[in-house]
């Protein structure tokens, strides 16, 4: 495993230098895997490495990147756009000469449209938002402050906002809420690797027979 960096095109037309960690070969078959994202990116974060180990040993390249205003990128989350996240995400495919892409959760409304697509256990924006702004009205209520994510999400709207440290503009927010993973990519559901999903525990996760299971889902795909 190595971790290397990419250069990232930036809404304003810049361009920073993002991370990734990369297993990197030069083989035939490259994976690039977009990560769950906010904090289902944290807990499903060792799982993720863990199959990229796996497909390594199974002869697959693999590639995982930072997007802008996240993970360890010093871009600030707030200046982020959609049109730039899908933009970032296909140099990131050009880069490192990917064959394929994986989604992992929130991660698969982002994968290219050039790449042969696999989605694992894809969710739409809105349920990911609708989760965040629940967390947050629980956490007011806890501090004793009355909140509704219908007041929340109209202030996300037109203002930005807040939540679980994630700092959304408005454009982003608004642009985001609607996005649904692509119905053309080849969906892997949780009921195939046993268990329940990683995402779900409270704390970040690993499971090694999960890990197995996709690893010898996506190779199957990816060398069939």
């Amino acid at each position: 495993m190595t971790p290397t960096n990419w250069p990232c095109p930036l809404p304003d037309g810049g361009m920073s230098q993002e991370y990734a960690l990369t297993f990197d070969r030069q083989r035939r078959h490259r994976l690039l895997i977009l990560p769950a994202l906010f904090d289902e990116g944290n807990r499903l974060r060792r799982f993720t490495v863990e199959v990229m180990r796996r497909l390594d040993a199974a002869g697959i390249d693999a590639f995982l990147p930072d997007l802008p205003g996240c993970n360890e990128s010093l871009q600030p989350l707030g200046k982020q756009t959609i049109p730039g996240w899908l933009a970032a995400t296909i140099e990131a495919g050009r880069h490192f000469s990917a064959t394929h892409a994986l989604g992992v959760r929130g991660g698969c409304l982002f994968t290219p449209v050039e790449l042969p697509a696999l989605h694992y256990v894809p969710v739409k924006a809105a349920s990911i938002l609708r989760q965040m702004l629940r967390a947050r009205v629980l956490s007011s209520r806890e501090a004793g402050r009355e909140e509704t994510r219908e007041t929340l999400a109209e202030q996300a709207r037109t203002s930005g906002i807040n939540l679980a440290g994630y700092e959304f503009g408005a454009d982003f927010y608004s642009h985001f809420e609607p996005l649904v993973p692509d119905s053309g990519a080849t969906v892997i559901e949780q009921g195939k690797l046993g268990g329940s999903g990683l995402w779900l525990r409270a704390e970040p996760d690993e499971d090694a027979t999960q890990s197995d299971t996709l690893a010898a889902i996506l190779t199957a795909e990816i060398t069939a």
